[in-house]
């Protein structure tokens, strides 16, 4: 695919949506971006508004500072990373300051990006496929109970609490809710799907969006 596209990746908790997005990402050959990652690169780089101008303005590419920044952090992220089970509410700053980095990062290359209210920063990139993945609480119990070795009562609890945080997050930062089938693309329940056939899928209707 020759334009620069963002494909945005929404999820319920437990429904492996970081796994798909991981996949999405290798199967279009582009970068992931999460929450980890971002706080990775905002930690060792400083990536404000002033600082990624001073990025830009410098005679070497910005985009080659960011590649290399990006290297280092997937190996950091890939050592540490686990699906943490509240999303902070970080102050307005924070907020603004991850959405220029995303917009910084979309503007140069396509790239995956995982959760971060996604769907509502490139809201008006007409080359951005939004997504939000819904399962069966039977599922996502079963997934998380599994991955993190909890019983099912610890699973629900869990799920609840992360939802709730996931949608206070959201609603804080685009006055939306993330359930609100308007806000996307497509709408999935990967409930009895693999990861890698549901990543294809997603990948097939990009390609296809692309083309229109």
């Amino acid at each position: 695919m020759d334009n620069k596209f963002i494909v945005t990746i929404g999820r319920e908790f437990g429904t492996g949506g970081r796994q798909i997005a991981k996949e999405l990402a290798d199967i279009l050959g582009v970068k992931l971006y999460d929450r980890k990652l971002l706080d990775f690169m905002k930690e060792r780089y400083n990536l404000t508004q002033d600082e990624i101008d001073k990025i830009k303005g410098k005679k070497q590419t910005w985009w080659t500072e960011f590649t290399r920044l990006y290297h280092q952090g997937m190996q950091w992220n890939e050592s540490r990373y686990y699906e943490t089970p509240t999303e902070d509410i970080t102050s307005q700053k924070l907020y603004d300051d991850e959405e220029l980095i995303l917009r910084s990062l979309a503007e140069k290359e396509s790239c995956v990006v995982l959760g971060r209210t996604g769907f509502h920063i490139f809201r008006d990139n007409k080359n951005a496929f939004k997504v939000f993945l819904i399962a069966d609480k039977t599922y996502r119990r079963n997934m998380v109970a599994r991955r993190l070795n909890i019983n099912e009562g610890s699973a629900d609890q869990l799920i609840n609490k992360v939802d709730e945080a996931r949608e206070n997050f959201t609603k804080t930062f685009s006055g939306k809710s993330r359930y609100d089938a308007r806000n996307y693309d497509l709408v999935l329940n990967v409930s009895g799907l693999d990861s890698k056939s549901v990543a294809q899928f997603i990948a097939q209707c990009v390609e296809q969006k692309l083309k229109d």
